[in-house]
């Protein structure tokens, strides 16, 4: 595996590889980034990863700082995967100059949900992720359904800027006891640990009380949610919200969607302690 920080000597390395695939990270991999590099091989050849910590998608009192690094460890898992070429710019290589230029999501879709309570985040994912498939030109990217809001926005960024990318979700992969796989993980102490996987258990209560609705209206979702946030805030999380949304666009649904038989999506995030856990559950 070839381990690059320079662009140039990137691009120089990809010269004549239009059917790469691009995995990007912010290292500190666990099973679910080399379940999506396996995914990436299914698609395209060479693999390529990248390992940045995007300091723009992180707010004022975020863990920009303290975010788990563990660079030698990450490189062992890639060179087992089979990884072509590992891009780790430093922020110098990546930002030389300040990246004054941003890409700013619409707002029904980045302002909601996750861009609600970290105002400015969708902002900086799409400017790192536009700047690095710039730097890659991939022929594919595979991006986690955990992330299912910044999944949504990436692709209709690469749509709205005709980027000749497809980009392919990879599904959420879950620890035994069901809790989404997640580098914040290791922020759990041992009790956090043991409560974690009550989200993944209230997605699922909540996806059978949606099923179990003799007439789905939004008043209906409304209670559903609302009953949910109570029962996080009982066990002592601190959810920023429980909603259930459109898969289309993760807007809420109208009556007459609903009655129509719209797809859709549990998307929560709560805090545990200090850690603050994401998670969803398509409907």
């Amino acid at each position: 595996m070839k381990i690059i920080s320079d662009i140039q000597e990137l691009r120089d390395h990809l010269r004549g590889q239009n059917r790469a695939s691009f995995v990007p990270t912010m290292g500190n991999l666990h099973e679910g980034h080399l379940s999506l590099m396996r995914l990436a091989r299914q698609h395209g050849d060479p693999v390529v990863a990248s390992i940045f910590v995007n300091r723009l998608q992180f707010g004022p009192n975020e863990d920009f700082d303290s975010y788990p690094r563990t660079m030698q460890a990450d490189i062992d898992q890639l060179e087992k995967e089979g990884v072509y070429i590992l891009f780790a710019p430093t922020e110098r290589d990546l930002y030389p100059q300040p990246q004054e230029y941003r890409v700013d999501p619409p707002q029904q879709l980045g302002d909601i949900l996750e861009g609600e309570f970290r105002p400015g985040f969708f902002k900086g994912v799409c400017t790192v992720v536009l700047k690095l498939f710039s730097c890659v030109q991939p022929k594919v990217a595979v991006f986690g359904k955990k992330d299912y809001q910044q999944l949504m926005i990436i692709r209709q960024m690469a749509k709205q800027f005709a980027i000749p990318i497809d980009i392919v979700p990879g599904e959420t992969i879950r620890a035994e006891d069901g809790l989404a796989l997640s580098s914040r993980n290791t922020y759990l102490s041992t009790a956090e640990r043991a409560e974690a996987p009550q989200l993944q258990k209230l997605l699922n209560e909540v996806r059978k009380q949606v099923l179990d609705l003799k007439e789905r209206n939004a008043e209906a979702l409304s209670a559903i949610e609302k009953k949910a946030v109570a029962q996080l805030t009982s066990r002592g999380w601190q959810p920023d919200y429980i909603a259930i949304r459109q898969q289309s666009d993760l807007a809420p649904s109208s009556d007459a969607n609903l009655q129509a038989g719209e797809p859709l999506v549990i998307l929560t995030a709560a805090k545990l302690g200090k850690t603050r856990l994401i998670d969803n559950l398509e409907i």
